[in-house]
């Protein structure tokens, strides 16, 4: 009798203690909310059946023809890009006069629940290169009625764009810009280790990660979580930033995304998931304009493989920014730092803005856009309206 009641104690204080960490990420969710104009929704079917969520934001005054494609990385969703002003990239560009569409790839966010007969555990890379890269280029030229699109890609989201761009969708793209994206995988035991404690504690579905990172949010600025270094420097990001970063940012991990990436790290290779395609291989044929971008105290994407990358590429017009004091920016950039350091308004949007700006068509000189093709499926939702 009294190991039932040791048991039933046990149980109703396993209980208690979810129910309160439940009102707590619920509550840090809410308090650290992004205090923006919520951006319009729609979605898009692939051709698959899964659906994305696309969150648009139109130019007031729309200067040029391609809308911009902004695509998030690992364990990430939309806010990568569509955060709250100066750290928003999506905000920035509409200012500047492009349409912008920021994705959730499928098992993210809003674009979680998939389709009868697919699981979200067996979702890799090549379905984000093959489903819905594709999809998201239809959804924006559909809406807009340009012939093309920029995609613009942080970390796995470049990679994605550099694979797109090798397949069919890549005479749709006017331009790609690979921000943080590491082409190759040089051994490195810190990150190796990283991947494969991440591939062995995503058993048996995935890694959730948002949870905790909500329920840690509220201390950071406050205490430094161990090897942050490896995705974003601490000291570069201020602490009301970073608390916010991680109550909307972070996002799950798919098992077999996973098991992708430690292949990647293992061989130093950048493919498919079978093998059957060398994506980076594929990077010389490349004849689109390429400006490839990163930050020189970036674990992940460092220097020395943003050069090789680089000199890789087969484009005739590329460009290469490595962001840091000795090119005389404010700071030795990290992964993260890109996108939300203190500097990275001032340094870093400008480039991607004003690259873009050189190779887009004012609208008053676009031609009369044709439909090509069937148009993939979306609804639209009012702002806000998508379920998260």
């Amino acid at each position: 009798m009294d190991a039932v009641r040791w048991t039933l104690w046990v149980l109703l204080a396993v209980l208690a203690l979810v129910g309160a960490n439940t009102l707590w990420v619920l509550g840090v969710r809410w308090w650290y909310r992004l205090r923006t104009t919520p951006p319009e929704q729609l979605r898009v079917r692939c051709q698959d059946g899964w659906e994305l969520t696309v969150y648009v934001r139109r130019a007031a005054h729309r200067r040029f023809e391609e809308p911009v494609l902004l695509c998030h990385g690992l364990a990430a969703n939309r806010c990568t890009f569509d955060f709250e002003p100066p750290y928003s990239l999506a905000h920035a560009l509409t200012e500047a006069g492009f349409d912008c569409f920021s994705v959730e790839w499928r098992g993210i966010g809003a674009s979680r629940l998939p389709p009868r007969g697919r699981r979200w555990p067996d979702v890799t890379v090549d379905d984000l290169v093959t489903l819905d890269g594709p999809a998201l280029i239809e959804l924006a030229l559909a809406q807009t009625g340009a012939r093309r699109a920029f995609w613009v890609g942080h970390s796995l989201g470049g990679l994605v764009g550099y694979a797109v761009a090798q397949g069919p969708a890549g005479a749709k793209l006017a331009g790609l810009l690979a921000l943080g994206s590491p082409v190759f995988f040089p051994p490195d035991p810190l990150i190796r280790r990283l991947i494969h404690i991440g591939t062995r504690a995503s058993w048996p579905r995935g890694f959730r990660n948002e949870w905790l990172s909500r329920t840690m949010a509220p201390f950071l600025g406050y205490v430094t979580l161990p090897l942050s270094d490896v995705i974003i420097n601490p000291k570069h990001i201020p602490p009301p930033i970073q608390r916010k970063v991680y109550a909307n940012m972070m996002a799950s991990m798919s098992r077999s995304v996973l098991r992708q990436f430690r292949d990647w790290i293992d061989h130093d290779a950048f493919r498919s998931f079978d093998g059957s395609v060398d994506w980076r291989a594929g990077l010389a044929q490349l004849s689109l304009p390429v400006m490839v971008m990163g930050g020189s105290a970036d674990r992940l994407a460092s220097a020395k493989n943003l050069r090789a990358q680089y000199e890789l590429i087969g484009s005739q017009d590329k460009t290469l920014h490595i962001f840091g004091c000795q090119r005389g920016d404010k700071m030795d950039y990290g992964h993260g730092d890109l996108l939300f350091g203190t500097g990275a308004p001032l340094e870093i949007q400008p480039e991607v803005r004003n690259w873009l700006v050189a190779h887009a068509t004012p609208v008053s000189e676009s031609p009369q856009s044709e439909t090509q093709g069937e148009a993939p499926t979306t609804t639209h939702f009012a702002p806000g309206s998508a379920a998260t």
